[in-house]
């Protein structure tokens, strides 16, 4: 067989194989999933965790003659689950009656003693926070009493201090336990342990493991075994310090319960420091240091004729702990903070509230959207001939109704000369709209045709005033919802970026952020944490603390060039800000510079000399890696047009900087001064906004002069037409977009530039000739040039407002060069 065929076949088989694979993926997750369901519906819902505790609860004693577990484990089951109760009580009984008569005898007086007097309590609304543990104290106190009485005929003083000590113990465990037992009777826990609770649930282990004392397997004592497990487990999904806790507590509890298990709590205690410490071995790690440990103490403390012994309960310990499933670790460290899978929890629930926000943000923008609709479909689907026609006949139903309604020929016109008479009404107001008179012609006609001629023709006048108000108000009411409808547009459409901006979260950039980390520390730098949030060519964002003695000097003239370096992409320092709780460090981010900057200038001269220009200008950078220059000329001259046109620069920049777009924006400002102008104030309106990464620009004129790029020894006239701002209810934009480069020049200006050049023909060609023989890369110097020279040809005669704005594109050069890093860091490149 060739190779090509063989070649061929493991084609064919290999899509069947990797179907396979994944179909036993799928089988292997289902059995997973079920037998989690299982265990859960086991141990949890049905209440086997709570037994099986119950029996090693009850079989607990400490000092040889105190059992001070019973009850307070009976009482916070009964307190919080009271329908595990009787499986709580149950396995209590079982765990009880392995043990001493008298213990049975004791339990079976303080729990129903318990009971009673809990209910009889909280009958009285008497339910506080201390009440279950001073019921538990009472209970016990007063069973032991009893139980010593009936035994022995009478109560000593050492009776009754070992009572005491046992219900002390007891209130104290009843708090222990409601912290730590809700863990066992509970389906599901959301929120992370405490750094208490995690001590409350250690000690109820630990409780449970005393009553395995007195099982022995082979020679080897099942509570050792048990109590080195749980060292190993908290060992390798908390670290150091929480193995040695853990020792600490579980070798503590098993001294109370057996005075020979002293030397168990620095048994413990060693091992699960050195568990901890070497837990990046993983399993194997932790079951080396747990070796390790109770080797040397027991060689220490017995000698060799102890350390066979010793090493063989660790030695099953550690066969227990490595056949220990993923599932069980995963899940205590989901509640230990500083874990990995405690991270991942923080972050699910992070993610899910960040979705959930977005899903409500996006639920807006479609709401927005909706209402957008329909208030365009309220405004675009009347049928204006439908509605014309209509609107005349019934102006002609009401003029009949005031002048025909008594007429004695009446019948005549109406019945017998029905549409002579309904053309010459039709004829008579269309004069009437169209001249605002009758010719004389027609009004000849009229008065032989017509007896209440001159009464028809003023009732006719009247009704077609109040007919063309009744249009005006529509069509204000028609620009009103066109208004609202790009209102609720715009809304839309920003909210839905905001939506995509909450659901994107820091992307996963461990090596990345571990090789800028390295080169920062191998440069000498105190950096304590690095955090990368973009790795976009031209949208790179990253945080990092930097030490404070002379943190910003450092982030802006060492750091920012090394990651320019490491990156190869021109970095810069957005912002510093201090921490709340670190006082020796600070937060510092660093993005990618903008590729091009644009540096303006303008020259403004009022009309006359006056104070006051009509004309507004601005230059500003929105926020959006977008540059925006404007000018509006109000209509007129004086402060009254300075308020218009200040007033729609204004609204101009706090809607783009919304995130509108700039159709959306110079659309709402022309309905705004529409709708709010009572008297003809009008605006006009020159744009140009520039994307500083790409250097796209788009050109906006709404009744502006035509705008000039001088490009080297070229230039370029950019005009539209547009009518001013406000003149018109809905203005349709026209937008021209041109690629800027570097060194180009855009040069725009108010109207009172041309006006002022009245001697001259072709003021677009004169312009165009001034601009070219200035060679200049100074906005400034090009705006006062021009302002100079507008006013050389008109004489010095100002007769209008004027302005002039100059803008020059450059590309970004950085500030301080690229320091040499050693490393590199790829960056995701652009999608063509």
């Amino acid at each position: 067989m060739s190779g090509k065929e063989l070649v061929r076949r493991a084609e064919e088989v290999q899509p069947l194989l990797e179907a396979a694979g994944r179909k036993m993926q799928t089988v292997r997750n289902r059995w997973k999933k079920r037998m989690a369901a299982g265990m859960e519906r086991l141990f949890i819902q049905w209440g086997a965790l709570v037994f099986i505790t119950g029996v090693l609860l009850g079989r607990a004693v400490l000092l040889a003659e105190l059992f001070p577990f019973a009850v307070p484990f009976f009482a916070v089951v009964y307190a919080w689950r009271r329908e595990k109760a009787m499986v709580g009580a149950a396995g209590l009984m079982v765990g009880i009656l392995s043990g001493p008569v008298l213990h049975a005898a004791f339990a079976i007086a303080a729990v129903p003693l318990f009971i009673a007097l809990y209910e009889w309590i909280t009958r009285f609304g008497w339910k506080t926070a201390w009440t279950l543990p001073m019921t538990v104290f009472a209970a016990t106190a007063g069973a032991r009493t009893i139980v010593v009485w009936l035994a022995e005929g009478h109560v000593t003083s050492y009776a009754v201090v070992m009572a005491g000590v046992e219900a002390s113990l007891s209130f104290m465990l009843t708090m222990i336990f409601l912290q730590s037992l809700p863990l066992l009777i509970t389906k599901k826990r959301r929120q992370p342990l405490k750094h208490e609770e995690i001590i409350c649930f250690i000690i109820l282990l630990a409780s449970v493991m005393t009553g395995a004392i007195g099982w022995v397997i082979y020679g080897m004592a099942a509570e050792h075994m048990l109590a080195r497990y749980l060292v190993m487990l908290f060992a390798f999904t908390g670290g150091a310090a929480i193995g040695a806790s853990v020792g600490v507590i579980a070798g503590l509890v098993l001294s109370l319960a057996s005075i020979a298990n002293l030397y168990q709590m620095s048994l413990l205690a060693f091992a699960g420091l050195l568990g901890g410490l070497l837990k990046e071995g993983g399993k194997i790690g932790v079951s080396i240091g747990m070796l390790l440990g109770t080797a040397l103490i027991a060689l220490y403390g017995d000698g060799l004729s102890g350390v066979s012994l010793t090493l063989a309960e660790s030695a099953a310990a550690v066969g227990i702990f490595l056949l220990t499933p993923r599932i069980v670790t995963a899940f205590i460290e989901k509640y230990i903070p500083g874990t990995p899978e405690y991270a991942r929890e923080q972050q699910k629930h992070t993610r899910k509230i960040r979705d959930v926000t977005a899903m409500k943000v996006e639920q807006f923008s479609h709401l927005f959207q909706t209402l957008s609709t329909s208030f365009e479909s309220g405004a675009d689907t009347d049928n204006q001939e439908r509605t014309k026609s209509r609107e005349k006949d019934d102006m002609l139903s009401r003029v009949t109704e005031k002048t025909c309604q008594h007429c004695f020929l009446k019948e005549r016109c109406w019945v017998r000369q029905f549409q002579e008479t309904y053309d010459g009404m039709t004829t008579l107001s269309q004069e009437l709209e169209e001249n605002g008179r009758v010719s004389p012609r027609m009004e000849n006609y009229w008065k032989n045709y017509c007896h209440y001629d001159k009464r028809m023709i003023e009732v006719m006048s009247e009704e077609l005033q109040r007919e063309e108000t009744k249009r005006v108000l529509a069509r204000q009411m028609n620009e009103s919802r066109r208004l609202v409808a790009d209102q609720l547009q715009g809304v839309s459409h920003v909210m839905n970026n905001f939506a995509r901006e909450i659901q994107k979260e820091k992307e996963a950039h461990h090596l990345q952020e571990e090789e800028i980390y390295e080169a920062l520390q191998e440069a000498g730098l105190d950096i304590g944490h690095v955090d990368i949030y973009r790795l976009d060519e031209g949208n790179v964002e990253v945080e990092m603390s930097v030490s404070k003695p002379s943190g910003k000097e450092k982030a802006e003239k060492i750091i920012a060039p090394m990651l320019s370096d490491i990156l190869h992409e021109h970095i810069v320092v957005d912002r510093e800000e201090p921490y709340e709780e670190i006082t020796d460090y600070m937060n510092v981010t660093f993005i990618s510079a903008r590729t091009f900057i644009v540096e303006t200038g303008a020259a403004v001269v009022a009309k006359e000399g006056r104070w006051v220009s009509g004309d507004s200008h601005a230059a500003m950078d929105i926020g959006t890696k977008k540059y925006v220059m404007a000018i509006s000329d109000g209509m007129g001259s004086g402060s009254k047009a300075s308020r218009e046109s200040r007033s729609a620069l204004e609204m101009l920049e706090t809607i783009l900087a919304s995130g509108m777009d700039e159709k959306t924006a110079v659309r709402s400002i022309n309905s705004v001064l529409s709708l709010r102008s009572q008297e003809e104030m009008f605006s006009t309106l020159d744009l140009f906004l520039m994307d500083l990464q790409t250097a796209r620009a788009r050109f906006i004129k709404i009744g502006s002069l035509p705008g000039f790029i001088k490009r080297g020894d070229k230039v370029k006239q950019i005009e539209a037409e547009n009518l001013p701002i406000g003149m018109v209810e809905h203005a349709e934009l026209d937008v021209v977009t041109e690629q800027m480069k570097e060194g180009d020049m855009v040069i725009m200006m108010s109207d009172g530039i041309f006006d002022a050049a009245v001697e001259i023909e072709n003021k677009e060609i004169w312009m165009k000739r001034l601009i070219a023989q200035k060679e200049t890369d100074d906005p400034q110097d090009m705006a006062d040039y021009l302002l100079e020279q507008v006013i050389k040809a008109s004489r010095g005669n100002i007769r209008d407002d004027m302005t002039v704005m100059a803008a020059s594109i450059q590309r970004n050069i950085p500030e301080w060069a690229a320091i040499p890093a050693g490393r590199t860091v790829p960056l995701k490149k652009k999608k063509a």
